[in-house]
This record gives C-alpha cells, structure tokens and sequence, in this order.
C-alpha cells in the first residue's frame, strides 16, 4: 500500500499520508522514497503551482517507528551502518521537501510528534485542527533528532523555544503552536481542509514562474548575506520581467481588470 495518496486540482496537488494504521509513521516503510519520487515530479511539473501535505486519520505524523528501533539493538548494526541508514533514509526526506521551489502549505490535523514535527517544519505555511499538538520528542526515547530536526525547529520557532521543547520532549498545543508561530492558524477540525484549499486558491491565482522564484528568494534569505541576497534577486527580476505572465499583470493593471495567466 502507497503511503501518499495525491489528488490534483487544476495546480493545486493535495497530499495526504494515509497510513493511520501505523500513525502515519515516516520509518519502516516506503514513505522516504515517496516523497523523494513526488519531489522530483513537482519540480518538472511547471503547472503545479502550490502543493498541500496532509494526513488521514487522527495523527498527523508519529515520526518515526518506534517498535522498528527495536532492530538498532542488534549488535551486527554498528554505528557506521546505522548513521549510513540515516543518510540514505529519512534525511532524503529535509533534502528533498525543504529547498522544494513550490510553495507547500502544511494542514496539521492532529498530533504531529518527533520527525512529525520535523516534518511540518519542511513546510512553508503550517495550518493546524485544535486538536493537534505538537513534540520533538526524540529525547523520551533516547535519540537525537536524526532528520534535521535541530536545524528546521529554531527557524520555525527561535532557538528558545525549540531549546525547550528538545531538552524536555513535551507536547504544546495548537494554541501555544500559535503563539510561539509554529503555525499561522489555528482552525477547527472540520474546516482544516477547507481552509487550506483556501488558502491555496489564493496563491495558485498567481503567476507560478514568479511564485517558484519567490520561495527560492526566502529560503535564500535565510543564510544568505544581504547583498547576495540583493544580487539574486537582481538576477530573478531580469527574468520575472520578461515572462508573459508580467506583461499580462501590467497590462491587466492599466485596463483595469483581472489578469488571465497562463
């Protein structure tokens, strides 16, 4: 059985973990190779404007398998084997998800605990249901965050914060995920969907080629200098000002009516 299930609408991708049997676990199955795979086909794909990762069932995402730990006791996984498996299967998932130049909104219907949590933060935008929560909970089992978890949580939340939920492994709730702008907004169960497709709508109405570039600038920006910064974006508005979809803004502007792009 997939454990992503996708449905497209116009350039709207929906993706949803449908693995609520195994809460949506990230380990232990073939979760890392398809999210790799869906990477690949978003990036080629110039008419997918805007994708939204969700869950079915009542968790968003356990992270990983934790009775598959089970295995790491075996004295013939030594330590190189273990940190190879590492590299070569979860870790694929931040590498793939988080540069993506698609803008990736993420609907957190309920608790989202260890890479779970990691996961969300790959997003760009993360909506939530009230009833989710949220963990980085690798401490209670006596892990690391073996995904990228140390480097994605400080920039959603400030170093405190993540500080505080890593060294503790606590669970907050969507209203403090709110606060601590974890996530952007805080729903109810039965309008999270909705919201999202919402929300997406929006950002599929406008010109995908300029939107791609835009979330390359943001991620830029958070380690680039200012003037490198300052000089791809010099480089992406040459472009930006050539594409068809410009001309048509512009022009839409000046007569006065809603531009039609392509």
């Amino acid at each position: 059985m997939a454990f992503l299930s996708i449905e497209r609408d116009g350039g709207i991708l929906t993706v949803t973990m449908s693995q609520p049997e195994t809460r949506n676990a990230l380990t232990g199955n073939t979760a890392v190779p398809e999210f790799v795979q869906l990477c690949d086909e978003v990036r080629r794909d110039a008419g997918i404007k805007v994708l939204i990762l969700t869950a079915a069932g009542p968790i968003f995402s356990s992270g990983g398998n934790v009775k598959d730990m089970q295995r790491f006791f075996d004295d013939a996984l030594t330590p190189d084997r273990i940190r190879e498996e590492y590299r070569q299967g979860i870790q694929r998932i931040p590498l793939a998800l988080y540069p993506l130049d698609v803008p990736v909104i993420c609907a957190i219907n309920g608790p989202a605990i260890g890479a779970g949590l990691d996961l969300a933060c790959m997003c760009d935008i993360r909506i939530c249901s009230d009833t989710a929560t949220f963990a980085e909970s690798f401490v209670r089992v006596g892990i690391v965050p073996g995904d990228g978890g140390a480097w994605l949580l400080p920039r959603a939340v400030g170093m405190a914060r993540a500080a505080e939920m890593a060294f503790t492994g606590e669970a907050i709730d969507a209203q403090e995920a709110l606060a601590c702008g974890l996530v952007s907004r805080v729903v109810p169960a039965g309008q999270l969907l909705v919201t999202a497709r919402a929300l997406a709508a929006k950002i599929a109405a406008n010109p995908g080629a300029v939107m791609r570039m835009t979330k390359r600038l943001l991620r830029e920006g958070q380690q680039a200098t200012l003037e490198s910064l300052l000089e791809l974006s010099a480089g992406c508005q040459a472009i930006a000002h050539k594409t068809a979809d410009h001309r048509e803004a512009v022009t839409a502007f000046i007569e006065k009516r809603a531009p039609r792009f392509g």
